[in-house]
């Protein structure tokens, strides 16, 4: 039983650069296939433009540069780059394990990947067994991060209310999506993708505090529903 002094009654992650240390290793595939395909980017502006863009919404946002379509088969290809990578090279971020299994709270997840790139993830990082089969994914919603509907959408499947959800992001666009379905959010800057200045930016985008180390998370958590009970 958790504490009924919390004000919160879901913790929804995402899942790459937050449970997976997988951005570095996504962005490499992203920017390889991009720059075979006519659109040349190097992996670091690659994570720069579409961190926490789910890949439908970066390929629309290409295909309006480039003036015409990517193959039909684009993301196929990209997915299947990023997965061989992640069998050799994918980790969890450090001690993501021990928090979750210390957080007394619903759990899910909601993430930008397709159901199978989330699941190879979890899988490979040793955590899926952990957090399934509360797993959702952008393409069960009509609009990706930045918008809410992912966010409201998992809420709904935990049957939580959205003023009382705390998430754990890594990026601009999933603290804009949560902050719009009316959720608190903790922005998460230990991902080996995270350079200088990032904490500032997730701060910025509406994250309520900032961490770089997981195993801080179990308290902040508690913390933060104990502030809003008495605040509230």
């Amino acid at each position: 039983m958790h504490s009924l002094t919390s004000n919160i009654d879901l913790v929804i992650f995402d899942c790459d650069g937050v449970l997976v240390d997988s951005e570095v290793i996504s962005c490499r595939a992203h920017s390889e296939m991009l720059t075979r395909h006519g659109y040349p980017i190097a992996p670091d502006q690659v994570l720069k433009r579409f961190l926490g863009v789910s890949d439908r919404e970066a390929r629309l946002i290409v295909e309006a540069e480039l003036g015409r379509s990517l193959p039909d088969d684009f993301e196929a290809q990209m997915k299947q780059a990023a997965l061989q990578r992640y069998a050799d090279e994918l980790q969890d971020i450090p001690y993501v394990g021990k928090a979750i299994a210390a957080i007394d709270l619903p759990k899910c997840v909601a993430s930008s990947g397709t159901p199978e790139k989330i699941r190879h993830g979890l899988t490979c990082a040793g955590l899926y067994d952990q957090l399934a089969p509360h797993i959702f994914s952008a393409s069960q919603v009509r609009r990706g991060k930045p918008a809410p509907d992912l966010f409201l959408f998992a809420a709904e499947r935990m049957t939580a209310s959205p003023d009382r959800c705390l998430v754990i992001e890594d990026s601009v666009p999933g603290i804009t999506g949560a902050r719009a379905a009316g959720m608190t959010v903790v922005g998460f800057h230990g991902g080996s993708h995270c350079q200088a200045g990032h904490a500032e930016m997730l701060r910025s985008a509406g994250a309520a505090v900032t961490f770089d180390d997981m195993r801080q998370l179990p308290a902040l958590i508690k913390q933060i529903g104990t502030a809003a009970v008495v605040a509230g």
